[in-house]
């Protein structure tokens, strides 16, 4: 796979390529500004302040709560992209999602129920790092650079631990009451399980698409390393707040 990504490199046009690449990043900067909220993983004010005021048992607000985050949470989203990109059967994409929910459903419950939480810059620095990962991995970077291949299962996992802390730091600091507290957290996890599937639906009807066109080929490479950019934005953005806050 990778070696034919890599010949259909060499007879790309580079100018074509630059211009695709300015203009994937910049559509991403685009959606980050409009993400005001400043972190990947903020809750929206209004969100905030309805999980600060309710107690009890309240499944269904929490569902869609989980779900809105997942589907809104544009780190998850490209690190999902990434995973999936060179993935063409079901049995695999349902494999590799079932192993980075695994790992953020795992360190999300666990960190909000024994209230550990890690620094919200560092961990989406973290989570930043796992999208330059991906795009690296599917260029095939760490077989060139190191002469093998990581092992992409592992490094799903491990990463989903990671995306989950984000979610269970952002929890953390909203002070959601003890009443009620498991069947709300797991209905959480269940919204964002459900966020998760809308947002891969989507992406894999539209890579669907763009797999059947002689471009997928051509613009591949050029799409990861757009992502990989935008994980060192990412990470960029988190280290700089982390050092001015």
């Amino acid at each position: 796979m990778h070696e034919r990504l890599i010949e259909t490199m060499s007879n790309r046009h580079t100018s074509a390529w630059a211009r695709i690449l300015l203009f994937l990043t910049a559509m991403f900067l685009l959606m980050f500004a409009s993400a005001n909220q400043a972190l990947a993983h903020a809750v929206a004010e209004g969100d905030k302040g309805y999980i600060q005021e309710i107690s009890g048992i309240n499944v269904i607000p929490f569902m869609y709560l989980g779900a809105k985050h997942m589907a809104t949470g544009y780190d998850h989203i490209l690190f999902l992209l990434g995973v999936i990109f060179f993935l063409y059967r079901m049995k695999h994409v349902a494999l590799y999602v079932t192993l980075f929910a695994i790992g953020h459903s795992t360190t999300m419950l666990l960190g909000v129920y024994f209230n550990v939480g890690i620094n919200s810059y560092i961990i989406d620095a973290i989570i930043g790092l796992s999208v330059v990962y991906k795009a690296l991995d599917n260029i095939g970077a760490f077989q060139r650079w190191l002469g093998f291949q990581p092992n992409t299962k592992i490094a799903t996992v491990v990463f989903g631990l990671f995306h989950g802390f984000g979610l269970s730091t952002k929890i953390i600091e909203y002070n959601i009451s003890p009443d009620g507290l498991i069947p709300n957290l797991l209905a959480f996890n269940v919204g964002v399980e459900m966020g998760q599937l809308l947002a891969l639906g989507t992406i894999l009807i539209a890579m669907s698409y763009w797999r059947r066109t002689t471009s997928f080929w051509r613009h591949a490479y050029t799409t990861n390393v757009a992502m990989m950019c935008a994980g060192f934005i990412l990470i960029g953005y988190q280290i700089t707040g982390y050092f001015v806050s």
